[in-house]
């Protein structure tokens, strides 16, 4: 089994942990997080270091993923991984559905209970949080972020590091700009 280096250890880093020993694809070979030296151990997988100190860490994994909810931190950090050498992985939840035909780009999470539908396309570094649904034909921008209980309609398209917030929702059709951030339980209509 590859070895798999967690950049973050609050709670996405934790969920995405929980969904790499659920899914058996990967062992994970610790984490690195700015609460590091306070924090030493989640469960019983070492926190080695801080972020910064992330290119040492090289020989320790086979490939690394971001678990960090802030869209532009986690593009910089995934980045600064590239740049080091590491190889980025996606992270499916084995109770995630996703459909055969959706594109998801590298370094994505797609958490338990979310839907990915028919022909859908994510970008590179995109959470598609716990119950989160995106239907058929929708595309969302790379280090784009679907919070728990959001939704696309089909054919909507969530701009380039663009937030849905819990419970926010997207009318069929609708585009969002890049950045645009939607409040929770906010609706955006055709």
């Amino acid at each position: 089994m590859k070895r798999l280096l967690i950049i973050g250890a609050g709670g996405h880093g934790r969920s995405v942990a929980e969904a790499v020993l659920a899914s058996g694809e990967f062992v994970v070979a610790g984490f690195l997080d700015d609460a590091f030296p306070d924090l030493e151990r989640v469960w019983d997988v070492p926190v080695l270091g801080k972020v910064a100190d992330l290119a040492q860490w090289h020989g320790v994994a086979d490939c690394a993923f971001v678990a960090i909810g802030n869209n532009a931190f986690r593009q910089r950090v995934s980045a600064r991984l590239r740049a080091a050498g590491f190889l980025l992985v996606t992270v499916l939840h084995p109770r995630a559905i996703v459909s055969p035909t959706a594109v998801i780009g590298e370094g994505s999470a797609i958490m338990a209970g979310a839907i990915v539908g028919t022909e859908v396309r994510l970008g590179e570094g995109v959470i598609v949080n716990c119950a989160a649904v995106v239907d058929h034909h929708c595309r969302v921008g790379d280090f784009g972020h679907l919070g728990v209980n959001s939704a696309m309609a089909g054919g909507s398209v969530l701009g380039t590091a663009a937030w849905m917030q819990a419970g926010s929702a997207l009318g069929y059709g609708v585009e969002i700009e890049a950045g645009f951030v939607l409040e929770p339980g906010e609706a955006v209509r055709s």
